[in-house]
Formats: structure tokens, sequence, C-alpha cells
């Protein structure tokens, strides 16, 4: 065996004295890891909470956007129908006038 008896029992007296400290350093830990999880549950919160309300905030843009598109669709096919109808009117007239033609000969 390592040195006397003596050697030995203070090596082991050492060990023990260093153990001792264990548990302080053990609470220690767990309260510096019960902050750090407080800390993370947070910033997940904060993060979700940023998420969401740039989620929203985009849906509201896509909403307002796609409310405009439709406005300007609607708008120009309105026009569109208008000039088809004024076009529509005109040939007809043109129809009319060479059935009268055709039937005076």
């Amino acid at each position: 065996m390592d040195g006397t008896f003596e050697t030995r029992v203070e090596r082991l007296e050492r060990t023990v004295e260093s153990l001792q400290h264990l548990p302080g350093r053990i609470r220690a830990l767990e309260s510096q890891l019960q902050r750090f999880e407080n800390e993370i549950r947070g910033e997940f919160s904060a993060l979700r909470a940023g998420i969401g309300g740039t989620t929203h905030a985009l849906r509201a843009e896509i909403r307002a956007g796609d409310k405009e598109t439709r406005q300007v669709l609607r708008t120009e096919i309105r026009a569109g129908d208008k000039e088809t109808q004024q076009q529509m009117r005109v040939l007809h007239e043109e129809v009319l006038a060479r059935i009268a033609m055709l039937h005076r000969g």
C-alpha cells in the first residue's frame, strides 16, 4: 500500500473535506440552472410574442393588399365591360343598318 497509515488517513480526511463542499456547490448549480431555465422561458415567450405580432402584421398587410388588388381588378373589369358593351352596341347598329340596306334592295 501507498504510505503509512497516517498518510492514508490524512489523504482520506482531505478527500472527505473536499466532498463536504459538494452539497453547497450542487445547490448553487441547481440555483443557476433554475435561473437559466427562467431566462430561457422568458426569451422564448418574448420570441413567440414577437413572431405572433409579426405574423399578425403580415396577415393584415396581405389582407389589405388583397383588398386593394381586388378593388383594382373590379375597377378594371368594369371599365372593360363598359368598353365591350359600347363595341357591342356599335356592331349591333351596324348589323341593323346592313339588314335595313339589304331589305331596301
